[in-house]
Protein backbone atom coordinates (compact mmCIF):
# COMPACT_ATOMS: atom_id res chain seq x y z
CA UNK A 1 0.00 0.00 0.00
CA UNK A 2 1.16 3.14 -0.85
CA UNK A 3 2.35 5.59 1.76
CA UNK A 4 1.76 9.57 2.28
CA UNK A 5 4.44 10.06 4.99
CA UNK A 6 7.15 12.44 4.05
CA UNK A 7 10.26 9.98 4.39
CA UNK A 8 13.95 11.08 5.89
CA UNK A 9 15.35 11.93 2.80
CA UNK A 10 12.52 13.86 0.61
CA UNK A 11 12.94 12.61 -2.82
CA UNK A 12 12.03 16.39 -4.60
CA UNK A 13 15.58 17.24 -4.06
CA UNK A 14 16.28 14.58 -6.28
CA UNK A 15 13.65 16.12 -9.20
CA UNK A 16 15.18 19.48 -8.19
CA UNK A 17 18.77 17.95 -9.52
CA UNK A 18 17.37 16.45 -12.58
CA UNK A 19 15.44 19.58 -13.14
CA UNK A 20 18.19 21.76 -12.85
CA UNK A 21 20.37 19.63 -15.15
CA UNK A 22 18.41 20.50 -18.24
CA UNK A 23 17.43 23.96 -17.45
CA UNK A 24 21.73 24.03 -17.06
CA UNK A 25 21.60 22.43 -21.06
CA UNK A 26 18.85 25.11 -21.94
CA UNK A 27 20.69 27.95 -20.53
CA UNK A 28 23.51 26.84 -22.84
CA UNK A 29 21.66 26.43 -25.81
CA UNK A 30 20.10 30.27 -25.13
CA UNK A 31 23.40 31.60 -24.69
CA UNK A 32 24.98 30.35 -27.92
CA UNK A 33 24.08 33.08 -30.10
CA UNK A 34 25.60 35.58 -28.33
CA UNK A 35 28.87 34.42 -28.14
CA UNK A 36 28.13 33.00 -31.72
CA UNK A 37 26.93 36.62 -32.67
CA UNK A 38 30.62 38.13 -33.49
CA UNK A 39 32.37 35.25 -35.02
CA UNK A 40 29.39 34.10 -37.32
CA UNK A 41 29.32 37.76 -38.44
CA UNK A 42 33.23 37.37 -39.62
CA UNK A 43 32.66 34.52 -41.42
CA UNK A 44 29.15 35.20 -43.01
CA UNK A 45 29.88 38.62 -43.48
CA UNK A 46 25.88 38.91 -42.91
CA UNK A 47 24.80 42.56 -40.98
CA UNK A 48 24.12 42.21 -37.00
CA UNK A 49 20.90 42.95 -37.23
CA UNK A 50 20.91 40.32 -39.81
CA UNK A 51 21.53 37.60 -37.27
CA UNK A 52 19.78 39.59 -34.00
CA UNK A 53 16.49 39.08 -36.14
CA UNK A 54 17.00 35.21 -36.03
CA UNK A 55 17.96 35.65 -32.58
CA UNK A 56 14.68 37.84 -31.87
CA UNK A 57 12.57 35.17 -33.18
CA UNK A 58 14.28 32.16 -31.18
CA UNK A 59 12.71 34.30 -28.20
CA UNK A 60 9.76 35.09 -29.94
CA UNK A 61 8.95 31.68 -30.47
CA UNK A 62 10.09 30.43 -27.11
CA UNK A 63 7.68 32.92 -25.37
CA UNK A 64 5.01 31.93 -27.70
CA UNK A 65 5.87 28.08 -26.61
CA UNK A 66 6.27 28.44 -22.92
CA UNK A 67 2.49 28.90 -22.45
CA UNK A 68 1.63 25.37 -24.56
CA UNK A 69 4.10 23.72 -22.56
CA UNK A 70 2.66 25.02 -19.61
CA UNK A 71 -0.15 24.11 -20.83
CA UNK A 72 0.95 20.37 -21.66
CA UNK A 73 3.06 20.15 -17.99
CA UNK A 74 -0.08 20.54 -15.96
CA UNK A 75 -1.97 17.77 -17.90
CA UNK A 76 0.66 15.76 -18.88
CA UNK A 77 3.16 16.35 -16.29
CA UNK A 78 7.36 17.78 -16.81
CA UNK A 79 8.76 14.39 -17.64
CA UNK A 80 7.90 13.53 -20.95
CA UNK A 81 8.22 17.32 -22.38
CA UNK A 82 11.76 17.56 -20.51
CA UNK A 83 12.98 15.32 -23.09
CA UNK A 84 10.72 15.94 -26.04
CA UNK A 85 12.47 19.57 -25.73
CA UNK A 86 16.31 18.46 -25.06
CA UNK A 87 16.14 16.20 -28.52
CA UNK A 88 14.49 18.95 -29.87
CA UNK A 89 17.45 21.32 -28.97
CA UNK A 90 19.90 19.14 -29.82
CA UNK A 91 18.50 18.50 -33.33
CA UNK A 92 18.20 22.29 -33.75
CA UNK A 93 21.92 22.91 -32.89
CA UNK A 94 23.63 19.87 -34.87
CA UNK A 95 21.71 21.23 -37.52
CA UNK A 96 22.96 24.87 -37.49
CA UNK A 97 26.58 23.79 -37.83
CA UNK A 98 25.73 23.10 -41.33
CA UNK A 99 23.21 26.33 -42.08
CA UNK A 100 24.79 28.78 -45.56
CA UNK A 101 22.36 31.22 -45.45
CA UNK A 102 20.34 33.74 -43.13
CA UNK A 103 16.83 32.12 -43.67
CA UNK A 104 18.29 28.44 -42.56
CA UNK A 105 19.92 30.42 -39.59
CA UNK A 106 16.13 31.88 -38.58
CA UNK A 107 14.80 28.36 -38.92
CA UNK A 108 17.18 26.48 -36.70
CA UNK A 109 18.19 29.40 -34.02
CA UNK A 110 14.76 30.84 -34.41
CA UNK A 111 11.95 28.62 -34.76
CA UNK A 112 13.10 25.20 -34.12
CA UNK A 113 15.72 25.88 -31.01
CA UNK A 114 12.38 28.21 -29.67
CA UNK A 115 10.32 25.36 -29.55
CA UNK A 116 12.53 23.23 -27.57
CA UNK A 117 13.65 26.50 -25.13
CA UNK A 118 9.71 27.34 -25.15
CA UNK A 119 9.08 24.10 -23.45
CA UNK A 120 12.35 23.62 -20.91
CA UNK A 121 11.84 27.63 -19.93
CA UNK A 122 11.11 28.66 -16.58
CA UNK A 123 7.51 27.32 -17.06
CA UNK A 124 9.10 23.47 -16.70
CA UNK A 125 11.22 25.02 -13.34
CA UNK A 126 7.89 26.84 -12.03
CA UNK A 127 5.83 23.82 -12.44
CA UNK A 128 8.48 21.52 -10.41
CA UNK A 129 8.53 23.87 -7.75
CA UNK A 130 5.02 24.07 -7.14
CA UNK A 131 3.99 20.54 -7.81
CA UNK A 132 6.93 19.19 -5.34
CA UNK A 133 6.96 22.28 -2.76
CA UNK A 134 4.74 24.12 -0.29
CA UNK A 135 7.55 24.77 1.92
CA UNK A 136 10.56 26.31 0.24
CA UNK A 137 9.35 26.67 -3.05
CA UNK A 138 11.07 30.47 -3.31
CA UNK A 139 14.34 28.32 -2.51
CA UNK A 140 13.59 25.60 -4.97
CA UNK A 141 13.29 28.70 -8.03
CA UNK A 142 16.06 30.00 -7.09
CA UNK A 143 18.48 26.92 -7.41
CA UNK A 144 16.42 26.88 -10.55
CA UNK A 145 17.18 30.36 -11.62
CA UNK A 146 21.24 29.41 -10.43
CA UNK A 147 21.35 26.46 -13.00
CA UNK A 148 20.54 28.68 -16.02
CA UNK A 149 23.41 31.40 -14.46
CA UNK A 150 25.75 28.19 -13.87
CA UNK A 151 24.63 27.24 -17.53
CA UNK A 152 25.96 30.68 -18.40
CA UNK A 153 29.02 30.19 -16.36
CA UNK A 154 30.14 26.94 -17.91
CA UNK A 155 29.14 27.38 -21.21
CA UNK A 156 30.00 30.98 -22.33
CA UNK A 157 33.95 31.40 -21.55
CA UNK A 158 34.27 27.77 -23.26
CA UNK A 159 31.87 27.90 -26.69
CA UNK A 160 33.62 31.73 -26.55
CA UNK A 161 37.08 29.64 -26.65
CA UNK A 162 36.07 27.10 -28.64
CA UNK A 163 34.50 29.33 -31.46
CA UNK A 164 37.70 31.21 -31.70
CA UNK A 165 40.16 28.51 -32.32
CA UNK A 166 37.95 25.83 -33.23
CA UNK A 167 35.21 27.54 -35.21
CA UNK A 168 31.36 28.09 -34.20
CA UNK A 169 30.28 25.30 -36.37
CA UNK A 170 32.10 22.55 -34.18
CA UNK A 171 31.19 24.43 -30.90
CA UNK A 172 27.44 23.62 -31.92
CA UNK A 173 27.97 20.27 -32.71
CA UNK A 174 28.98 20.22 -29.13
CA UNK A 175 26.22 22.10 -27.10
CA UNK A 176 24.36 19.45 -29.30
CA UNK A 177 25.76 16.41 -28.21
CA UNK A 178 25.61 17.82 -24.26
CA UNK A 179 21.61 18.42 -24.77
CA UNK A 180 21.52 14.60 -25.72
CA UNK A 181 23.40 13.69 -22.95
CA UNK A 182 21.12 15.64 -20.26
CA UNK A 183 18.08 13.35 -21.48
CA UNK A 184 19.15 10.36 -19.21
CA UNK A 185 19.02 11.73 -15.93
CA UNK A 186 15.86 13.42 -16.53
CA UNK A 187 14.66 9.94 -17.45
CA UNK A 188 16.44 8.24 -14.79
CA UNK A 189 15.55 10.88 -11.93
CA UNK A 190 12.89 12.90 -13.11
CA UNK A 191 8.95 12.13 -11.56
CA UNK A 192 6.02 14.02 -12.68
CA UNK A 193 4.39 13.99 -9.32
CA UNK A 194 5.12 13.78 -5.49
CA UNK A 195 2.21 10.55 -5.74
CA UNK A 196 4.60 9.04 -7.57
CA UNK A 197 6.83 8.02 -5.47
CA UNK A 198 4.30 7.62 -2.53
CA UNK A 199 5.20 11.28 -0.72
CA UNK A 200 3.83 14.78 -0.55
CA UNK A 201 4.98 18.24 -1.59
CA UNK A 202 7.33 19.62 1.22
CA UNK A 203 5.62 20.95 3.97
CA UNK A 204 2.08 19.79 2.89
CA UNK A 205 -0.40 18.70 5.58
CA UNK A 206 -1.78 15.25 4.99
CA UNK A 207 -5.51 16.86 3.73
CA UNK A 208 -3.62 18.83 0.94
CA UNK A 209 -5.09 17.16 -2.06
CA UNK A 210 -2.37 16.39 -5.20
CA UNK A 211 -1.68 18.39 -7.98
CA UNK A 212 -4.74 17.81 -10.43
CA UNK A 213 -4.35 20.05 -13.27
CA UNK A 214 -5.10 23.19 -13.75
CA UNK A 215 -8.47 25.04 -13.30
CA UNK A 216 -10.72 25.19 -15.97
CA UNK A 217 -11.32 28.72 -17.49
CA UNK A 218 -8.00 29.97 -15.51
CA UNK A 219 -6.55 31.78 -18.58
CA UNK A 220 -9.74 33.88 -19.06
CA UNK A 221 -9.83 34.59 -15.11
CA UNK A 222 -6.41 35.94 -15.03
CA UNK A 223 -6.86 38.12 -18.14
CA UNK A 224 -9.34 39.54 -16.46
CA UNK A 225 -7.30 40.29 -13.48
CA UNK A 226 -5.01 43.37 -13.48
CA UNK A 227 -2.68 41.81 -11.80
CA UNK A 228 -1.80 39.60 -14.47
CA UNK A 229 -1.21 42.39 -16.86
CA UNK A 230 1.62 44.09 -14.38
CA UNK A 231 2.97 40.72 -13.41
CA UNK A 232 2.65 40.44 -17.55
CA UNK A 233 4.11 44.35 -18.44
CA UNK A 234 6.75 44.02 -15.46
CA UNK A 235 8.26 40.34 -17.36
CA UNK A 236 8.35 42.26 -20.29
CA UNK A 237 10.75 44.73 -19.51
CA UNK A 238 13.07 41.84 -17.78
CA UNK A 239 13.16 39.59 -21.01
CA UNK A 240 13.90 43.96 -22.69
CA UNK A 241 16.85 44.47 -20.29
CA UNK A 242 17.81 41.32 -19.88
CA UNK A 243 18.56 38.18 -21.85
CA UNK A 244 17.05 40.41 -25.32
CA UNK A 245 19.41 43.68 -24.65
CA UNK A 246 22.55 42.34 -22.83
CA UNK A 247 22.42 38.42 -23.32
CA UNK A 248 22.39 39.37 -26.95
CA UNK A 249 24.62 42.17 -27.37
CA UNK A 250 27.23 42.73 -24.78
CA UNK A 251 30.16 41.00 -26.28
CA UNK A 252 29.65 43.06 -29.60
CA UNK A 253 29.35 46.04 -27.41
CA UNK A 254 32.41 45.27 -26.10
CA UNK A 255 34.09 43.68 -28.98
CA UNK A 256 32.90 47.54 -30.93
CA UNK A 257 35.38 49.36 -28.04
CA UNK A 258 38.53 47.04 -29.01
CA UNK A 259 37.82 44.48 -25.84
CA UNK A 260 38.69 40.80 -26.88
CA UNK A 261 35.54 38.51 -27.05
CA UNK A 262 37.69 36.40 -24.71
CA UNK A 263 37.60 38.61 -21.96
CA UNK A 264 34.08 39.65 -23.02
CA UNK A 265 33.22 36.31 -22.87
CA UNK A 266 34.74 36.46 -19.28
CA UNK A 267 32.80 38.99 -17.77
CA UNK A 268 29.89 37.76 -19.10
CA UNK A 269 30.53 34.28 -17.03
CA UNK A 270 31.59 36.65 -14.49
CA UNK A 271 27.79 38.00 -14.58
CA UNK A 272 26.72 34.53 -14.26
CA UNK A 273 28.36 33.82 -11.43
CA UNK A 274 26.60 37.18 -9.89
CA UNK A 275 23.50 35.68 -11.35
CA UNK A 276 23.79 32.39 -9.02
CA UNK A 277 24.24 34.09 -6.09
CA UNK A 278 21.43 36.73 -6.84
CA UNK A 279 18.83 34.46 -7.83
CA UNK A 280 19.75 32.01 -4.98
CA UNK A 281 19.28 34.85 -2.48
CA UNK A 282 16.39 36.31 -4.06
CA UNK A 283 14.48 32.51 -3.79
CA UNK A 284 15.66 32.57 0.23
CA UNK A 285 14.57 36.37 0.13
CA UNK A 286 11.03 35.67 -1.77
CA UNK A 287 10.32 32.98 1.36
CA UNK A 288 10.64 35.79 3.60
CA UNK A 289 9.66 38.76 2.31
CA UNK A 290 7.41 41.09 0.21
CA UNK A 291 7.63 39.58 -3.51
CA UNK A 292 6.31 43.02 -4.78
CA UNK A 293 8.99 44.86 -3.14
CA UNK A 294 11.73 42.35 -3.72
CA UNK A 295 10.96 43.53 -7.41
CA UNK A 296 10.42 47.01 -7.09
CA UNK A 297 14.13 46.79 -5.70
CA UNK A 298 15.73 44.77 -8.35
CA UNK A 299 14.15 46.70 -11.07
CA UNK A 300 15.34 49.98 -9.99
CA UNK A 301 19.03 48.22 -9.35
CA UNK A 302 19.07 47.20 -12.86
CA UNK A 303 17.75 50.23 -14.38
CA UNK A 304 21.15 51.91 -12.72
CA UNK A 305 23.54 49.58 -13.59
CA UNK A 306 21.91 49.97 -17.30
CA UNK A 307 22.09 53.70 -17.37
CA UNK A 308 26.18 53.07 -16.48
CA UNK A 309 26.63 51.18 -19.40
CA UNK A 310 26.96 53.04 -22.15
CA UNK A 311 29.99 54.84 -20.34
CA UNK A 312 32.00 51.61 -19.80
CA UNK A 313 34.66 51.01 -22.34
CA UNK A 314 37.50 49.03 -21.03
CA UNK A 315 37.80 46.09 -18.80
CA UNK A 316 37.13 47.11 -15.36
CA UNK A 317 34.37 49.16 -16.25
CA UNK A 318 33.09 45.92 -18.17
CA UNK A 319 33.60 43.46 -14.95
CA UNK A 320 32.16 46.18 -12.51
CA UNK A 321 28.86 46.07 -14.29
CA UNK A 322 28.61 42.39 -14.94
CA UNK A 323 28.71 42.46 -11.13
CA UNK A 324 26.31 44.96 -10.39
CA UNK A 325 23.60 43.96 -13.20
CA UNK A 326 24.72 40.21 -12.74
CA UNK A 327 23.58 39.60 -8.99
CA UNK A 328 19.39 40.66 -10.26
CA UNK A 329 20.00 39.36 -13.79
CA UNK A 330 17.07 37.22 -13.43
CA UNK A 331 16.61 37.69 -9.25
CA UNK A 332 13.00 38.39 -10.55
CA UNK A 333 12.07 34.85 -11.27
CA UNK A 334 11.22 33.35 -7.76
CA UNK A 335 9.31 36.81 -6.49
CA UNK A 336 7.65 36.90 -10.08
CA UNK A 337 6.71 32.65 -9.35
CA UNK A 338 5.54 33.19 -6.01
CA UNK A 339 3.15 36.58 -7.15
CA UNK A 340 1.34 34.19 -9.84
CA UNK A 341 1.20 31.19 -7.61
CA UNK A 342 -0.12 33.52 -4.97
CA UNK A 343 -2.77 35.39 -7.37
CA UNK A 344 -3.93 32.14 -9.28
CA UNK A 345 -3.24 29.23 -7.21
CA UNK A 346 -0.17 26.82 -7.33
CA UNK A 347 -2.40 24.30 -9.60
CA UNK A 348 -2.14 27.35 -12.02
CA UNK A 349 1.37 28.46 -12.31
CA UNK A 350 2.10 25.99 -15.52
CA UNK A 351 -0.49 27.90 -17.58
CA UNK A 352 -0.81 31.51 -15.94
CA UNK A 353 3.29 31.79 -15.68
CA UNK A 354 3.71 30.50 -19.02
CA UNK A 355 1.57 33.74 -20.45
CA UNK A 356 4.00 35.33 -18.13
CA UNK A 357 7.14 34.52 -19.55
CA UNK A 358 6.03 34.73 -23.29
CA UNK A 359 5.60 38.31 -22.49
CA UNK A 360 9.36 38.21 -20.69
CA UNK A 361 10.12 36.95 -24.33
CA UNK A 362 8.45 39.19 -26.02
CA UNK A 363 9.87 42.14 -24.75
CA UNK A 364 13.35 39.83 -25.01
CA UNK A 365 12.71 39.36 -28.81
CA UNK A 366 12.04 42.89 -29.27
CA UNK A 367 15.44 43.82 -27.31
CA UNK A 368 17.25 41.67 -29.44
CA UNK A 369 16.34 42.97 -32.89
CA UNK A 370 16.20 46.71 -31.90
CA UNK A 371 19.50 46.36 -30.24
CA UNK A 372 20.95 45.12 -33.65
CA UNK A 373 18.98 48.11 -35.59
CA UNK A 374 20.33 50.46 -33.09
CA UNK A 375 23.85 49.15 -33.67
CA UNK A 376 23.87 49.23 -37.82
CA UNK A 377 22.02 52.90 -37.84
CA UNK A 378 23.65 54.35 -34.89
CA UNK A 379 26.97 52.79 -34.89
CA UNK A 380 26.82 51.99 -31.41
CA UNK A 381 24.28 50.64 -28.39
CA UNK A 382 24.63 53.43 -26.20
CA UNK A 383 20.76 54.74 -26.96
CA UNK A 384 19.60 51.34 -26.41
CA UNK A 385 21.50 50.77 -23.15
CA UNK A 386 19.82 53.74 -21.86
CA UNK A 387 16.73 53.17 -22.90
CA UNK A 388 16.26 50.04 -21.02
CA UNK A 389 17.65 51.69 -18.23
CA UNK A 390 14.64 53.73 -18.27
CA UNK A 391 12.31 51.26 -19.25
CA UNK A 392 13.84 49.59 -15.90
CA UNK A 393 12.84 52.03 -13.80
CA UNK A 394 9.46 52.25 -14.84
CA UNK A 395 9.22 48.59 -14.39
CA UNK A 396 10.29 49.28 -10.69
CA UNK A 397 6.75 51.66 -10.64
CA UNK A 398 4.87 49.03 -12.35
CA UNK A 399 6.19 46.29 -9.62
CA UNK A 400 4.55 48.36 -6.32
CA UNK A 401 1.09 48.57 -7.78
CA UNK A 402 0.85 44.77 -7.62
CA UNK A 403 -1.40 44.04 -5.00
CA UNK A 404 -1.56 41.82 -2.48
CA UNK A 405 -3.63 38.07 -2.98
CA UNK A 406 -5.49 36.30 0.00
CA UNK A 407 -4.00 33.25 -1.09
CA UNK A 408 -0.33 34.52 0.17
CA UNK A 409 -0.30 33.14 3.52
CA UNK A 410 2.53 31.59 5.77
CA UNK A 411 4.14 28.37 4.49
CA UNK A 412 4.38 26.06 6.77
CA UNK A 413 7.89 25.80 8.86
CA UNK A 414 10.11 23.19 7.86
CA UNK A 415 12.91 23.86 10.81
Amino acid sequence: MRTTSTPPFFYGWIVVAATAAALLISSGVRSAPGVFLVPLQQETQWSTSVIAFAVSVGMLVLGLTAPLGGWLIDRFGPRQLAVAALVTLSISMAASAFISSPWQLTLLWGGISGVGTGIISGVLGAAVAMRWFVARRGLVIGIFGASTSAGQLLFVPGLMVAATTLGWRPSALFISLAAMAAVLPVLLFLRNEPADVGTLPLGALPATPQHQGSETGILRRALQSSEFWLLAGTFFICGATSTGLIGTHLIPHAHDHGIPQTTAAGMLALMGAMNFVGTLGSGWLTDRYDPRKLLALYYSFRGLSLLFLPFVTEPVGLAAFSILFGLDYIATVPPTTALVADHFGRRNVGTVYGWVFCSHQVGAALAAWGGGLARDTLGDYALAFLLAGLLAVAGALLSMRLGRSPLAVPLPSTR
